[in-house]
This record gives structure tokens, sequence and C-alpha cells, in this order.
């Protein structure tokens, strides 16, 4: 009993300090202020050995209500216009297979003079996908389950904090206005948009399929609105609380011995995936010239970041919250697919030899 009330007094003192966070950056105009706040504050006082605490199901929670925000821009035209862009959203696929592959490279060499490296830690560290799945994959074939843990994390607060942040100093700024939805709130049609949504996050959960809790809403979501439906908008409080929440759970991965337990590693991560986001904005450009993208929309969908946190930037920054998610919709299953296959493939009997400790 004593227990679990100081569980509930550590997590009401980390959201209280996180949702200080998000209102202060808001306050100062930060791109994405309630999930970039409380995410660095987080992961700060985390570091620092503060009693910070997360809740899983406060996460689900952050993750479903996103993932009802993005389904809502899935109108009709919308879906046509998407269509168009097959292509560009293949090639954005393909190139998270090779930014994956170029970056695992790296990190194998990186580490050359330290302990022996299982090529699966380096390989699922390195994929552009989830951070639990890769893990999962990774364990399965002999790496290191926390090494790779520790590469997603600090390469999805990275992109998290610096891309918004680049966006918003170089002026980039569109000019798409939230969906047709967002013009008005029923309290009915939010009532069963809200049951609708979470019944296809459960049902996706029971079915094991990676990423329920965005993945189950967004699509309810999309097919709801693809069919000319309104039943209701997301009030803006309720995704500000999912970006809460979803910060939250990111920065309460850092603890002090995340930084102390592979510095070089830490590293290493940290240098590729500023080399990814340089290469990536490169790539984006030239997508957006070969298939007439919006800049903006293009460098995000190319950006290794993850489905969630890159949508929500766009529709902080006006930009083509659709395009964003398709891009990363496409991938997310692309990389989930073919990762696996790709390095029994290049290494062979080399998946199941006994997994390294780390580093």
């Amino acid at each position: 009993m004593l227990e679990r009330a100081a569980w509930a007094v550590r997590l009401a003192f980390t959201l209280a300090v996180a949702a200080a966070a998000g209102w202060g950056c808001q306050r100062i105009g930060v791109p994405l202020p309630w999930m970039i706040g409380p995410l660095v504050l987080t992961a700060l006082l985390s570091v620092a050995g503060a009693p910070v605490q997360a809740s899983s199901r406060l996460r689900n929670a952050g993750q479903w209500a996103i993932g009802t925000v993005l389904g809502l821009y899935f109108t009709p035209s919308v879906l046509v216009a998407m269509l168009a862009l097959a292509p560009a959203l293949a090639l954005g696929a393909l190139w998270a297979l090779v930014l994956g592959d170029g970056f695992a490279r790296w990190l194998r060499w990186s580490q050359r003079h330290e302990a022996p490296l299982h090529p699966a830690t380096a390989y699922f560290a390195a994929a552009i996908g989830g951070a639990s799945e890769m893990a999962v994959l990774a364990e399965r074939h002999g790496g290191a389950v926390d090494t790779v843990a520790a590469a997603h994390s600090l390469r999805v607060l990275m992109v998290v904090v610096i891309l918004p942040l680049a966006l918003r100093g170089l002026g980039v700024q569109g000019l798409e206005d939230p969906p047709v939805a967002a013009g008005g709130i029923d309290a009915g049609g939010l009532a069963g948009l809200a049951l609708a949504t979470l019944a296809g996050a459960l049902a996706l959960r029971r079915m094991n399929v990676p990423n329920p809790w965005v993945l189950g809403p967004l699509l309810v979501a999309l097919v709801i609105t693809a069919a000319g439906l309104h039943l209701s908008a997301m009030p803006q409080a309720v995704g500000n609380a999912g970006q809460l929440f979803i910060g939250v759970a990111l920065g309460a991965r850092f603890s002090p011995e995340f930084v102390h337990r592979a510095p070089r590693w830490l590293a290493a991560v940290a240098v590729g995936t500023l080399a990814m986001l340089a290469l990536s904005a490169l790539f984006g450009l030239v997508l957006a010239w070969a298939f007439g993208l919006a800049p903006g929309n293009a460098v995000l969908g190319s950006s290794p970041g993850g489905i969630a946190e890159m949508a929500i930037t766009a529709a902080v920054l006006h930009l083509g919250v659709p395009t964003v998610t398709a891009f990363h919709l496409l991938r997310y299953v692309v990389v989930l697919m073919a990762t696996g296959p790709l390095y029994r493939w290049r290494f062979g009997a080399v998946a199941r030899v006994k997994p390294s400790s780390g580093p």
C-alpha cells in the first residue's frame, strides 16, 4: 500500500513539473511545447537521480489521443492526393532502410576498439523503427536489448528536440489548416469517436500488432473521416495532454546509469543521429523537387523520427500532416517487416550467436 502511494506521489510530481515545462515552452514560443518541454525536463531530472515516474497507461492514452487526431486529417480528397504520392512514399520507405543500414555500419565501426559488438546490436539499434519492436528483434537474434533501447531513446530525443527547433528557426511554416472536423466539438460525437478509436486500439493490441495505441485509433479515425463522417474534433487540451504523457514516457527512460553505462556508444549514436538528420533533410529536398512536394513536408516525412512526433510537428508548423503521416506510416510497416529478414540475409548464422552484454 505504501509502495503504491509512493508511486502515485512520484507520478504526480513528474506530471506537475512536466506540465509546468510544457506551459513555459508554450509561453516562449517553442515548437511542440507540450512534448519538448516535458521530455527534456523529465530526462534531465531522471539523469540527475530525481524521483521521476512515468505511467504506461498514460503513455497509451497519449498515443491514443495523437493517433485519433492524425486520423481526422484524412478526408476523401486527402486520400486521393495520397494515392498520387505513392512513388514518393515508396522511395521514403526505401530511404529508411538504406539510412538504417548505413547507421549500423557506422555504429559497428565506431566500436571497433571496444568489446566485440554483436551484429544484431548495431543493426537493430540503427533501424529507423519502433524502439520496443527493434529491441524484441535484437533479443531474438542475439543482440543486447538494453543497448538497442538506449540507442533508440537517444535518437528519438534528439530528433524530437532538434528538428522542430531547426524548422522553426529556418522559418519553415506552412499554410495548411486543421482538418474540417476541427471546426466544432460535439459531446455525443466525441464520445462515439473515443469509443470507436479505443476499440480499434484494443483490437490491434489483441492481435499483437505493434504500436496499437497509435495505429488503431489512427486507422479507425481515418476510415471514419474518409467516409465523410464528421463526429467531432478532438479538444486541443486532449492533444496537449497526449504530447505531455508521451514526452514524460520518453524522458523517464533516461537514468543515471544510462549516461554512465556506455558513453562511447551513446556518443556514436548522437553523432550518427546528427548525420542522419542532415542526410535525411537533403534527401527530403531532393524528393520535394522531384515530386513537387512542399519542402517542409518532404523533410519531415524523410526524417529519422517517429509517426506521432513528426506528425505533431507538422501540425504545429501548419505543414501537410496527412503527407507526413503517410510517409511515416508506410515506412513503419516496411521497416518492421523487412528489418528481420534483411538482417538474416546479411549475417545468416551469426543471428543466433549468444547475446553480448553491451557494446
